[in-house]
């Protein structure tokens, strides 16, 4: 069975990138808090966004047939990276966004019958 292996590795990439924005905004979100003794969780989402996109890539190979569901949820993931991740430095954004589209776009191979072999005719006399 073939498996949208690019749009998984663009999904995979784009994760790592919006998890590296996430963490950016978590080192700058602590050192806000321990200044002015602030403590938000919404400093950790990016780094959230970034392991779920990855999983989503991870998914994408896993389970081919999920492709559609999975590559929707990779584009909410990359929009949702924007405020809270940076956009994994927009790099991350932009790599999310075509792997999901890549996603819901991928067909599988169609299998060619003539290709495959066939098993000799039986005789009539049988």
């Amino acid at each position: 069975m073939s498996r949208p292996v690019a749009a998984a590795a663009l999904t995979i990439i784009g994760g790592l990138f919006i998890g590296l924005g996430g963490l950016f905004l978590a080192v700058f979100g602590t050192i806000v808090a321990v200044v002015f003794h602030l403590y938000s969780g919404l400093f950790f989402i990016g780094l959230v966004l970034g392991v779920l996109t990855i999983v989503m890539g991870g998914l994408m190979l896993l389970v081919p047939s999920g492709k559609t569901v999975f590559g929707i949820v990779t584009i909410v993931f990359a929009f949702l990276s924007v405020p809270f991740a940076l956009g994994g430095f927009v790099v991350g954004f932009l790599l999310a966004l075509v792997g999901g589209v890549l996603a819901i776009l991928w067909k599988p191979k169609a299998i060619d019958i003539r290709a495959t072999p066939q098993p000799p005719a039986a005789p009539p006399w049988t």
